[in-house]
Formats: C-alpha cells, structure tokens, sequence
C-alpha cells in the first residue's frame, strides 16, 4: 500500500485525501493551521465539482449548506440592472447530470473533511521542506519533525513553499485589480440578492458578483475594481466598507443598498500568473492553487483543485505503474485542462470590464448569440476521473 502525504488541509488537500482514501491508499494531510475555521466567504459548486463529490457519497449532504441556483450567470448593466444574459439551470441536469449550487467555503471544507478519517488529518504542521530519493520522500516542518512516505502532494496554496522543488514559474504580475468579499445577513440585503442565482454586475472598470449561501441566510458579495497601489494579495487583508460603496457610487440602487448591509469586508490584490507545465517531480506532485492559481472569474478555482485530487487519485492507485509513472500520467491528464481553465479566466477581465462605448454595446449584443449553458459544455461536463483512466 502507498503512503501519500499531503501539505495543506484546504480544499484541494482534503479532496486528495478523501479520493485517496476510497482508493485504499495509506494517506495522511498536514495543515498548518491550528484549527478547521471559517477561512474565505462563498464559491461556486459547478456540475463537473458536484459529479465527483457525488462519488465520495456527498452530494446529498451539499443539500443542506448550499443553495441550488435556479439561474445563473445572470449578466446585468451597471447602470439600471437591465439583464443582458442568463443561464436557466432548470437544463442543467439534463446537460450535465448535475445541477449548479453555490456554498460557503467553511461548510465545504467540512463536507469533504468528513469523507476523510480522523486520524489522517493533521493540524499545526506547517511544512518548510522536502526531501526525496528512489526509496521515498519526506516532508518537513517547522517545530522540526518530519513525515515519510512514498508521494509527497503539495497542496499548500497560492503562496507553496513546495512549488520551488518541481517548478520555477514566472514572477506574478500585477494585475492592476483587487477582490472585496463580504458575508451581507439576508435580513440586510434587497430582495433581489437574496434569489437562488449568480448575479453579475458589469461595468466601466469593475465587476460584482452576489449569491445566496449558508441556507439562504447570508449572501455572499465579491467585487472587482481597479487596485491602485494596493499589492498585498492574502485572504486575510481587510478593506472598509465605505471604500468599497465608493467604488460603486452611481451605480443600480439595489447594488448599493447591499453593499450598505455589509459590516466587514476583505480585500486584496489579484496577481496575475502564467500556467506552468511541470506539476511533479520524482515523487513529489502540485494539486490546486500550487499548481495552477487562476482568477475567479470563471468560478472554478475549487472545481479545478477537486478534479486534480480525483484523477491523481485514479493515476497513484493503477497496479503496476511507479510512483514517477503516475504522477507523470496525472500531469499529462492535467495540465492541458487545467491551464485552458486558467487562461479563459484570465480573459474574462477584459470582457467584463469594458467601458461604456461601442464595444461594450457589441458585447452586450453577442449575449444574445450564446445558448446559456451549451456554450461551456467544455467546463461543465468534463470526467476528471474518466479522463485519467483514458489517459
């Protein structure tokens, strides 16, 4: 039996752990924090997320944190709230065998931290280092302990102290844009925030988007505007509220009538970064934000980050193949998919965010040309296991 060791307990950490242990493979997860806590706000939980939570036995469970959206990617003017574009997810089943749901990060972590054992999971280790040879590899951390196994999964995050041993990506680029996020109390919000669907606000410079999560009772804001010199990019940066309303002046009524119910908001800086093609060396393997930070603007940052977890999974528990040989198959499954999910985000900032004036009047009109959901049939019904058993 394999040991798999995994650095980081987040989303893609325990998916990892969760797929690996349904294979029979011998896992354990190292998490720096010292606790499980309410880390981030809202996220989306798209048809291709929801058929693989589905084979960890968790779907029916996400009924009862998450909300399904009835409509999504609902496009509105900035101006007057005039719909441009909308998704009617009542297809979506059909499309895709799933439906669409929206959730708060802490309720799926949970979720996917109870298909995982107990005594596999590990908190306040925080890894400094790696070390490997034929036989095997080994994680270190900072109080100077160790762990040994035969793979090493790195899942630590945007910021990976590992990403250093298996690539050396280019330096992140300034985007010139930062994210707020806000957790508005439904009894706070207009009425129109609190509908089961993914509201976009489009306009000159910035974007906003809303949803529903925790049941319904609270609705999860995040906004994008220019960033001036702001560059600190961590969850845990705060903004003012009264920034954030001003960033928005003159906008729909209902728009700022929600963002007047916020109390706190996060804020930081959107860097930007090219996708690497080297995720693994030797025995040791990116999964997620290590290997492939991407925008959210396309929604898919956790739905990528569970698809890799699956299909390694299927790559480390095929019989015969060397730890080299599967993780070298998993990278050949994943990196392509990965980095066209990466680089279509990235193209979405342009797309929402331009000016009043001609372009955007002929952006506005080619909505009218896409069928709502067929259109990223590509995203949304994709195999991440499938995939790596074909690879």
């Amino acid at each position: 039996m394999r040991r798999v060791v995994v650095a980081g307990g987040g989303i893609g950490g325990l998916a990892a752990a969760a797929f690996l242990a349904r294979s029979g493979v011998e896992v354990s997860v190292h998490e720096q924090a010292p606790e499980f806590g309410e880390i981030g706000a809202g996220l989306v939980v798209a048809p291709n997320l929801v058929r693989l939570l589905r084979r960890l036995g968790l779907a029916d469970r996400l009924a009862e944190s998450a909300v399904r959206l009835e409509v999504g990617w609902e496009f509105r003017r900035w101006q007057d709230g005039s719909v441009l574009f909308a998704q009617d997810l009542a297809r979506s089943a059909a499309l895709y065998g799933e439906d669409t749901w929206v959730v708060h990060r802490a309720d799926l972590l949970e979720l996917l931290r109870s298909a995982v054992p107990p005594e596999a999971l590990h908190l306040g280790r925080r890894v400094t280092g790696v070390e490997q040879d034929g036989a095997g590899v080994r994680l270190q951390f900072a109080d100077g302990t160790a762990v040994d196994g035969d793979v090493a999964i790195a899942a630590d995050g945007i910021h990976s102290v590992l990403r250093a041993a298996v690539a050396t990506p280019g330096p992140a680029r300034y985007s010139g844009l930062c994210a707020w996020r806000s957790l508005v109390p439904a009894e706070a919000a207009p009425e129109l925030a609190r509908r089961p669907v993914q509201t976009l606000w489009l306009g000159p410079g910035r974007h906003l988007v809303h949803y529903p999560v925790s049941g319904g009772r609270l609705v999860n804001l995040v906004a994008f505007t220019p960033a001036g010199d702001f560059d600190v990019e961590s969850w845990e940066s705060r903004g003012r509220v009264e920034d954030l309303a001003a960033e928005f002046a003159g906008w729909d009524s209902r728009l700022e009538a929600l963002i007047a119910g916020a109390g706190e908001v996060g804020r930081w800086a959107l860097l930007d970064r090219d996708p690497i093609r080297t995720w693994t060396a030797g025995r040791l393997a990116l999964l997620g934000d290590a290997a492939h930070p991407m925008f959210p603007f396309f929604a898919q940052g956790a739905g990528q980050a569970v698809e890799d977890a699956a299909a390694l999974a299927v790559c480390l528990a095929e019989p015969g193949a060397s730890v080299p040989q599967a993780l070298a198959r998993y990278e050949a499954v994943r990196v392509p998919r990965a980095a066209r999910v990466q680089v279509a985000s990235r193209g979405r900032q342009g797309h929402h965010h331009l000016p009043d004036g001609p372009e955007q009047r002929a952006r506005d009109a080619s909505f009218a040309g896409d069928d709502p959901l067929a259109h990223n049939d590509w995203l949304y019904s994709h195999d991440a296991e499938a995939a790596a058993r074909r690879a």
